[in-house]
């Protein structure tokens, strides 16, 4: 269980929203996913992140997603991503997430254009004004900002975060990150790195496949942090022709296949993205099945 002023910590699920046939949002099913992750060990979810398709929402479908996470699980578990082109807006999504009674939010930088540090420290500045502790989110291989250590540990250092999702892949930056930010919680940020950054220290994982395999999932995790490595190598090289899916274009609509093949609801995905490539859906289907063999789900 994550602690009260650190909610961010352990596994929060980065939450695929389970769509109907005619690709509306399915709220009861959702309800009942967030439900079910935290039943199956997981400390909590991250919704309207990218693998949640917050970019395709309506207002009233972002906001109701949140709703329904805090409604289904208390507000201290739910941490949404509030990520926007612009900061007002970005504002206004972390005092809905406050309002609804969230205790963290998950931000990116300004992704609408290649925003420099200057860009990148005022808009964690205005929606740091909010009130509501945030998470910043590095990904610089979509957003194509890159939030380096010095970089985050200068927001941290003017109060405006708490903690990364460290999506780089570059594991190298966790132990530079821990020289110039020590108290900056480092969060894994993508599945495929997750022993490796467990290892370097990391205090908790925004994760994608525990959508699908929860339990598994958070046994690797637990092992991985408390050092537990022989248990936690086997765990990961069962499961990372999975976990890699989190890094790929087609994430969302691996998960969402992996989901629907272990008996949840994960459902079709709205445009832009499109159903998965033959040869995808059988690797995908391929390494499901073998984790569900291996009585991993």
């Amino acid at each position: 269980m994550t602690t009260d002023h650190r909610p961010w910590r352990g596994v929060l699920v980065a939450t695929a929203l389970p769509l109907n046939d005619d690709l509306s949002v399915n709220y009861d099913q959702f309800a009942a996913h967030c439900a079910w992750l935290v039943e199956n060990g997981c400390d909590g979810v991250v919704p309207n992140g990218s693998l949640g398709e917050y970019q395709v929402l309506t207002p009233e479908e972002r906001a109701k997603v949140v709703e329904t996470a805090v409604a289904a699980i208390g507000g201290a578990r739910v941490m949404p991503g509030v990520a926007a082109y612009g900061s007002a807006e970005a504002r206004r999504w972390a005092e809905q997430a406050k309002d609804a009674g969230c205790r963290a939010v998950l931000l990116l930088p300004p992704n609408a254009y290649r925003a420099d540090a200057r860009s990148v420290l005022a808009h964690y500045e205005e929606v740091a004004k909010a009130g509501v502790p945030i998470v910043a989110y590095n990904n610089p291989i979509d957003t194509k900002v890159d939030l380096v250590p010095e970089l985050l540990a200068k927001l941290h250092g003017e109060g405006y975060i708490h903690a990364v999702k460290e999506f780089s892949g570059d594991v190298r930056r966790a132990y530079r990150l821990a020289e110039l930010a020590p108290e900056l919680d480092l969060l894994i940020g993508a599945d495929d790195v997750l022993l490796e950054l467990a290892v370097a220290g990391a205090k908790g994982w925004v994760a994608g496949y525990p959508n699908a395999l929860p339990g598994a999932s958070v046994e690797l995790y637990r092992a991985a942090v408390n050092g537990d490595l022989d248990t936690a190598g086997k765990l990961y090289r069962r499961l990372h022709p999975l976990l890699r899916w989190d890094s790929q274009v087609e994430f969302v609509q691996a998960i969402k296949l992996s989901m629907d093949i272990v008996g949840r609801h994960g459902g079709p995905v709205r445009p832009p993205r499109v159903r998965l490539l033959p040869a995808q859906e059988a690797a995908v289907r391929d390494a499901t099945e073998r984790a569900v063999a291996a009585g991993l789900a």
